[in-house]
C-alpha cells in the first residue's frame, strides 16, 4: 500500500513538473540583439560593405525558412533564389519550437561567417542557457532541427564561389590611364573585393543584369561634362564648409558615411576607426520600423530577410560596375588638377568610384522596406547614436534613400552621375525582388504589414 502511495506522489510531482515546463517564448528583441552582435563582431573584424552583406543575408535566409513551414503568410524561398533547394523538413510532433529553431539556426550560420566566434559565442551560451533552463526538452529538439537547418545553408553557401574570390589575384591599377581608378589617401589601399561580381547572385539573374549607362566620358576639357561634374564636387564642397563643419549637408555627409575602412594618422602612427557599413546601416533601419509597428518575431525575421537579399545583390551589381567602368575619384582629379591641398569632407573609400555603393544599396533597400512597412513611413533613425552622431527623421525609406546617395556628393567622394544613375540601379533591383521572389502568400497581407 505504501508503495503504491509512493508511485501517486511521484506521478503527481512529474506531472507538475511537466506542467512548470511552459514552451520558451522567443521574442522579436532576442533576434534584434543577435543581428546586433553579428553587426558589433562585423565591426570589430574590419568586413568590407559587400562582405558584410553576405554575412547578413544567409542567416536570415536560413531562420526564415524554419518560419515559412509553420507560419502559412510565408512562402519558402527554395526554387526561388540562389539554387536554394528545401531545407530539412520540420517536425512539430518532436517538440521542435519553430521561432526558437529560427534563431538557434541563425546564430550557426552567423558563427561560420564571421571571425571572432569567441565574441559572438558569449552570447549563443547566456541565450542557450536560458532557454535550456526554461525547456531542456524543447530547446534540445529544436536545436538539433535548428542545427540540420544550418548545415543545410551552409552546404548551399558554400557553392557560391566566395571561397575561390579569396585566392583571386589583387586587383591591378592601370597608372598608364589618366582616367582610371588610383589608390586614394591617407592609405592608398589596394582596391576592395574586385571580384565580387563573381558572387552567385541571390535573385539577380546576372551580376550585370542592371548594367547602368556607362559614366559620363573622361575629359579634362572645362567645357565637357565631366570636367563640369568634377568641379561641381569641388565647389559644394567649399561651399557647404565655409561656416566650418555646422551645415546642414556637412551633418548629412557625415551621417551616411558608414565606411569601415577609414584611417587616422597621429604623427607616425596610422590606425582604423570602426564603423558599420552602409548595408549594416539599412539593417538598423529595418529593426527600427520592426519595433515601431511591433512586429513579432516572424513579420520581424521576414523584414530582416526581404532586406537582407536587396542589400546582397544591391552590391554585387555595383561592384560588377565600379570594376568595369574603373573610374577615378574626384579627390585624385582636384588635387593634381584644381587644388593640391583639398580633401574631401568623408574619407575616400578604396575602390573605384562609378556607380556608387551607397546609391545604389539604399535604392535597393529602400524600395524592400517600402513593400513591407509602406511608403510614407515616418522613422527618426538612430542607427549612428552609438558612433556620435544625432537622430536624423525620415518621412519615407525612399526619401531615405535620396539623402544616403546625395550624401556621397556632399562628402567629396562621388561625382553626380555615380549617385544618380546609382539609385536607380538600387531601386530596379529592389523592385525585381518584389517581382521575382514571392515571399507572401498574398497581396493582402502584404498590404497589412
Amino acid at each position: 500500500m505504501k508503495k503504491i502511495i509512493i508511485y501517486i506522489g511521484l506521478g503527481i510531482v512529474l506531472t507538475a513538473c511537466k506542467q512548470k515546463e511552459k514552451p520558451i517564448p522567443v521574442s522579436p528583441e532576442d533576434l534584434h540583439a543577435v543581428v546586433d552582435k553579428v553587426t558589433e563582431i562585423m565591426i570589430h573584424d574590419i568586413f568590407s560593405p559587400p562582405v558584410a552583406s553576405r554575412i547578413f543575408a544567409y542567416p536570415n535566409v536560413a531562420a526564415y525558412e524554419i518560419i515559412a513551414q509553420t507560419n502559412p503568410k510565408y512562402i519558402s524561398l527554395a526554387g526561388q533564389v540562389g539554387a536554394l533547394t528545401n531545407v530539412p523538413k520540420i517536425d512539430t510532433t518532436a517538440g521542435v519550437n519553430p521561432q526558437l529553431a529560427a534563431i538557434i539556426a541563425h546564430m550557426d550560420v552567423s558563427k561560420e561567417l564571421i571571425f571572432s566566434e569567441d565574441k559572438f559565442k558569449v552570447l549563443q551560451d547566456s541565450l542557450y542557457q536560458s532557454w535550456r533552463n526554461l525547456n531542456k526538452d524543447e530547446f534540445e529538439a529544436s536545436e538539433t532541427y535548428g542545427l540540420k537547418v544550418s548545415e543545410h545553408i551552409k552546404s548551399w553557401m558554400d557553392k557560391d564561389n566566395y571561397k575561390q574570390t579569396r585566392t583571386m589575384p589583387k586587383f591591378t591599377v592601370d597608372t598608364d590611364d589618366v582616367s582610371r581608378w588610383q589608390p586614394t589617401p591617407p592609405a592608398y589601399m589596394d582596391g576592395i573585393e574586385p571580384h565580387w561580381n563573381k558572387i552567385r547572385p541571390f535573385f539577380l539573374d546576372s551580376a550585370a543584369q542592371f548594367k547602368p549607362l556607362p559614366p559620363p566620358p573622361f575629359s579634362m576639357e572645362k567645357e565637357s561634362g565631366f570636367y563640369k561634374e568634377l568641379l561641381e564636387v569641388y565647389d559644394i564642397s567649399n561651399e557647404i564648409t565655409k561656416n566650418g563643419d555646422n551645415s546642414e549637408e556637412v551633418e548629412i555627409a557625415k551621417f551616411w558615411d558608414c565606411n569601415p575602412y577609414v584611417s587616422v594618422t597621429r604623427g607616425h602612427l596610422m590606425f582604423a576607426t570602426k564603423k558599420i557599413t552602409p548595408g549594416a546601416h539599412w539593417i538598423g533601419i529595418t529593426k527600427i520600423a520592426s519595433r515601431k509597428t511591433n512586429s513579432d518575431f516572424d513579420d520581424t525575421l521576414f523584414a530582416y530577410t526581404k532586406t537582407s537579399l536587396a542589400i546582397a545583390d544591391a552590391f554585387i551589381s555595383c561592384w560588377d560596375e565600379k570594376y568595369r567602368s574603373n573610374l577615378i575619384r574626384p579627390e585624385t582629379l582636384i588635387n593634381q588638377h584644381i587644388d593640391e591641398n583639398w580633401k574631401p569632407i568623408l574619407q575616400t573609400p578604396p575602390f573605384p568610384e562609378y556607380t556608387s555603393g551607397h546609391s545604389v544599396v539604399s535604392g535597393a533597400a529602400g524600395v524592400a522596406l517600402t513593400s513591407i512597412f509602406g511608403d510614407n513611413f515616418q522613422f527618426d533613425d538612430d542607427t549612428e547614436v552609438a558612433y556620435g552622431l544625432p537622430v536624423r527623421s525620415f518621412e519615407s525609406f525612399n526619401k531615405a534613400a535620396d539623402e544616403a546617395a546625395i550624401s556621397r556628393m556632399y562628402g567629396g567622394i562621388h561625382y553626380r552621375a555615380a549617385v544618380e544613375v546609382g539609385v536607380g540601379q538600387g531601386r530596379k533591383i529592389g523592385n525585381l525582388l518584389l517581382k521575382k521572389v514571392k515571399m507572401l502568400n498574398n497581396e493582402k497581407i502584404a498590404s497589412n504589414l
